[in-house]
């Protein structure tokens, strides 16, 4: 198993939830947390520990983006008129490595990462090898000619376990995708409930 594989489980198990819905989970062997305690970790939560569960579970589910990362992207939030949770949200889903999973060219956010940070994708005509770079609606994202017969590519078109959300416009014919529409937390496919409400309360307290 390697390391990235190890810490994405180990997400799932620190959250208690199987946060991306892959059928791989090992909670759908342990529905416990890691390590020698794990079992015994099911007291009834604090507002604060409820708060701070609800961030690291959002901002494990992009790939366990530092605190840095998501401070920083929750300051933009703060600052955009409107709600500050939804906002939040629709500037996650912006992240180019969200988009090229959700339009599933590759199987994981893990793997969108990578696959972004090697140079496989386009945006607009122009590689663009950042993760975290925010695409705008119109934004035309495709996989790379040399790159659309590897094997994680075909891997993710044929995942039936989830779907293309409807804020994109996708042809996986010709690995092309069209951002349309930043989504609201409604639009999105989260496999679990996700409380971006609960990350405002716990930014607002810390």
């Amino acid at each position: 198993m390697t390391k990235r594989t190890a810490a994405k489980h180990k997400i799932d198990r620190r959250m208690g939830e199987n946060i991306w819905g892959r059928p791989k989970s090992p909670l759908n062997k342990r529905e416990y947390g890691p390590g020698q305690h794990g079992q015994r970790r099911k007291g009834k939560l604090s507002d604060f520990g409820t708060q701070l569960r609800a961030k690291q579970k959002l901002k494990g589910y992009y790939g366990d983006l530092t605190e840095k990362q998501f401070r920083k992207i929750y300051g933009e939030a703060e600052r955009v008129k409107g709600d500050t949770g939804e906002m939040l949200v629709g500037l996650l889903e912006r992240r180019l490595d969200a988009v090229v999973y959700r339009a599933k060219f590759v199987p994981t956010v893990f793997a969108a990462r990578q696959f972004v940070n090697h140079g496989h994708v386009t945006v607009n005509g122009q590689r663009v090898n950042i993760a975290s770079y925010r695409v705008k609606e119109g934004d035309v994202i495709e996989v790379r000619q040399k790159s659309k017969q590897l094997a994680l590519v075909l891997e993710a078109v044929a995942l039936t376990e989830r779907d293309v959300p409807d804020y994109l416009e996708v042809d996986h014919n010709k690995m092309v995708a069209k951002f349309v529409r930043t989504p609201g937390l409604s639009d999105v496919p989260y496999p679990v409930q996700m409380e971006p409400n609960l990350v405002v309360e716990y930014y607002a307290k810390n």
